[in-house]
């Protein structure tokens, strides 16, 4: 108890100080001449690798495509580029009489990918595989099939610098919500016109990520980024509108965050100069997947891991001393935790290069418990913003790597 009453001293008003003018932030250069060179340099890259196959059977030699291996045994941690890199390791397509069907189809999907750049249009994996319903012969059956090509094309072209997003197929999944000082500049499609979309006036709602951001810019004079887990917890220092008295934005991951979300947070972080702390539940999961994804990467999306994490990002909590500290309610440890918990010790190369996060889950190995971010309700409904944050905010150099 006395280590949360030293941790509380400091309060927040709930009511905004008199504000200082401030410089603003914004992304260099103008969206539509960036998103035009990344369209001209995507095509190029399409257009040489079909050459390149066209050449070889005019020479009467077998094409070959080469992808990544997808897999945490074929991944590397480097502690200055700060985030996975995908190994060495490929699989080799060679066109033979048993791959004919396969290479067809990674073909016209290739050309698919094209025609929506030069056409400025996109594509849901779901609307790729309908599309291919008219490939006669290289159609696919099932749409695991689609799908499985789609990644590996996406796999192939990362090696030269291009995401899934950049090929123009887009995801389904919902991106993310977003509150707080920023303004998102969105081009119209079709025109070219900037939308100026400010995220401080969605009363008591927020902006939602897009499936693609790269034709965003930003203007900003927030001083950090805080990605938040949970949904609910981000709809309460919304509503209170906690971005305004810590000048900050505030994102909702809902959970691992999607690649639209990691993109996006890492885009308006690199652009606007932006610190990120992570808000998540004290628990394997959360330290694990949550986290560990937003920061570095996944072991099947390393080859994307230069895209979409943000290494910058620093984990503001819920630690497993923040459990002690703040006398948080707990729960214990399932089995599948604790499974979790070890298995990052012993085989996630993040982990195993940063000694503090050894530390922090043997800590709560030894403990037995987890703790949510909701927890810290046991001291009042808004003890979150009213104490805990602006204590841990005040010693950001305290926080987990």
């Amino acid at each position: 108890m006395a280590a949360r009453k030293k941790l509380a001293k400091k309060k927040v008003a709930k009511k905004a100080p008199a504000r200082k003018k401030r410089t603003v932030r914004k992304a260099s250069g103008t969206a539509g001449a960036r998103t035009e060179k990344m369209n001209a340099q995507t095509v190029k890259l399409i257009k040489a690798t079909a050459s390149d196959i066209h050449n070889e059977i005019t020479k009467k030699r077998k094409p070959d495509l080469a992808f990544p291996i997808r897999s945490l045994g074929n991944v590397s941690y480097d502690r200055k580029k700060g985030y996975f890199e995908i190994g060495r390791q490929r699989k080799i397509r060679t066109l033979t009489v048993n791959t004919v069907k396969s290479f067809a189809q990674t073909l016209r999907m290739m050309g698919l990918s094209k025609e929506l750049v030069e056409t400025n249009d996109f594509a849901t994996k779901r609307d790729a595989y309908y599309q291919s319903k008219n490939w006669e012969e290289a159609r696919f059956d099932s749409q695991d099939e689609s799908d499985t090509v789609m990644d590996d094309i996406e796999a192939m072209f990362s090696v030269q610098g291009l995401s899934r997003e950049r090929l123009r197929f887009v995801p389904d999944e919902h991106g993310g919500a977003v509150a707080g000082r920023l303004v998102v500049l969105d081009p119209d499609l079709e025109t070219g016109e900037i939308e100026r979309i400010d995220c401080t006036r969605f009363g008591s709602g927020a902006y939602s990520i897009p499936s693609s951001v790269e034709q965003l810019s930003f203007e900003t004079d927030a001083k950090f980024i805080l990605a938040i887990e949970t949904s609910g917890m981000f709809q309460r220092l919304q509503s209170h509108k906690f971005w305004q008295t810590a000048d900050c934005i505030l994102v909702a991951m809902a959970g691992v965050p999607t690649r639209a979300c990691r993109r996006f947070i890492r885009k308006l972080s690199d652009e606007c100069k932006l610190s990120v702390y992570a808000f998540v539940d004290c628990d394997p999961y959360g330290i694990s997947n949550i986290y560990r994804t937003l920061k570095v990467g996944s072991g099947n999306a390393a080859h994307l891991s230069r895209f979409f994490c943000v290494p910058q990002a620093r984990f503001l909590g819920v630690t497993p001393a923040d459990i002690v500290d703040y006398e948080l309610p707990t729960h214990p440890l399932q089995a599948v935790d604790v499974k979790r918990a070890r298995d990052a010790l012993k085989n996630d190369p993040f982990f195993r290069a940063q000694k503090p996060w050894q530390q922090a889950i043997q800590q709560l190995l030894e403990m037995g418990v987890r703790a949510e971010q909701q927890a810290l309700a046991k001291w009042g409904l808004n003890y979150v913003i009213d104490e805990y944050l602006p204590a841990k905010l005040a010693n950001t150099g305290a926080f987990l790597p």
